[in-house]
């Protein structure tokens, strides 16, 4: 991202898997093989992404599952267990990037998220982790009918928002999302840890070296979110 003045950057969107949280089908899918290899060819050939995609599209996991299982009789049983253990594919916050977004609150910079989720999910991932609400508005795929990286999702939520490009970071772990948003003139980090995102804050002068302060409006601190495991 180029060199910006500080009172360039007005608010910053926040990805949430893979940026605040967990996310990883492998953590459910662990538990159910015993066989790392087996696992991955069920997760490569079965349970792929691309089929996991309409359901970020906001298209029923149930009825996806119980389609794609009567398709696959022998892995019946695992397929089903995508949409029913969902929320074990969350292994819980990653708490640096949380401390960053209750920072950056406290600062006074408007905070958003735009996150590619299924609508059954969301609600209760919420639920799950308060820090969810700390923010000024959110797009979620599921409800919207459009994923990241389409541009159309990141045009929603800057028309939503009355966020112009110019002022608004976008942060993501996807290179792909990464691009979509500065095609549409946004700045954006690809995020690799909350230590790399926090210098590029602080390089950029959004956060102050070194500064750690509670999140706004008595929410529960970001080191005091405790991760559900199933």
């Amino acid at each position: 991202m180029s060199e910006q003045p500080p009172s360039a950057i007005e608010s910053v969107v926040f990805d949430i898997g893979g940026v605040l949280l967990d996310w990883d089908p492998r953590h459910l899918y662990r538990k159910l093989f015993d066989d790392e290899e087996a696992m991955n060819r069920f997760l490569g050939e079965v349970c792929t992404m691309k089929w996991h995609e309409r359901h970020d599209l906001g298209y029923s996991m149930e009825k996806s599952c119980e389609a794609l299982a009567a398709g696959h009789p022998e892995d019946a049983e695992m397929i089903r267990a995508w949409g029913r253990r969902s929320e074990e594919m969350v292994a819980g916050p990653i708490e640096g990037t949380v401390q960053i977004l209750g920072e950056l609150r406290t600062a006074g910079v408007r905070c958003y998220a735009v996150t590619n989720m299924e609508r059954e999910t969301y609600p209760r991932r919420v639920a799950r982790y308060p820090f969810l609400g700390w923010f000024d508005g959110t797009v979620v795929s599921g409800f919207e009918g459009v994923v990241k990286p389409n541009p159309e999702i990141f045009e929603l939520l800057l028309s939503r928002f009355a966020l112009r490009p110019s002022s608004t970071l976008f942060i993501d772990d996807s290179a792909a999302n990464v691009e979509a948003a500065r095609s549409l003139g946004m700045h954006a980090v690809r995020f690799t840890s909350p230590g790399q995102l926090r210098a590029e804050l602080e390089r950029i002068r959004l956060l102050a070296p070194g500064a750690t302060v509670e999140p706004p409006g008595g929410a529960t601190a970001p080191g005091g979110v405790t991760p559900q495991h199933h």
